[in-house]
């Protein structure tokens, strides 16, 4: 077998057994509204990973797809680069499309698991949410505008940090306006 085959059959084997599903204890939300939150969210912080990295003025847009699918369009400045980044995906519910608890790909077959835990259910548009995935590796807390009020900050960030999430390496998203935004 050539290395190249070889890979791909580890690789295949590997992601065979990966989950989509939460992390435990990390409850995604029932009575969810895909109508209330569709549209744009800027993310406040994350944890880092590559695909964002030295990213600034991040936001996600979701949209309805004709299949009931969800469009997932990032956006963010590349301050090294300077020029901004997109990346389109595709989500869809793991079971009831009332539970916030999704998959989303943006490399073709491979998903990766988006479940909202949080939700600002006053808001008509839901005005925060707090999204993890299905390691603690993964987490993000979005709002409907550029910033987040301390109190509910710092409560998002106790609710990660009791589900066993390293919330000391939490990047806060700079979201002073830049030319294109």
């Amino acid at each position: 077998m050539r290395l190249p085959t070889l890979l791909l059959v580890l690789v295949a084997v590997a992601l065979s057994g990966c989950t989509t599903a939460p992390v435990p204890g990390a409850e995604p939300v029932t009575g969810f509204e895909l109508d209330r939150y569709l549209g744009t969210w800027y993310e406040i912080a994350r944890l880092d990973h590559t695909f964002e990295r030295g990213l600034e003025n991040v936001t996600a847009n979701y949209t309805l797809n004709d299949d009931g699918s969800v469009r997932v369009l990032n956006r963010g400045y590349d301050v090294d680069k300077g020029d901004w980044d997109t990346a389109v995906g595709r989500a869809r519910f793991q079971g009831d499309p009332g539970t916030a608890s999704l998959e989303v790909s943006f490399f073709g077959p491979f998903y990766a698991g988006y479940h909202v835990i949080d939700l600002d259910p006053e808001a008509q548009d839901y005005g925060h949410a707090l999204v993890v995935s299905s390691t603690r590796g993964f987490l993000w807390i979005l709002a409907r505008q550029p910033e987040l009020d301390g109190d509910t900050y710092d409560r998002l960030v106790a609710r990660a940090a009791a589900l066993g999430i390293n919330t000391d390496g939490l990047i806060r998203v700079d979201h002073t306006p830049r030319d294109g935004a």
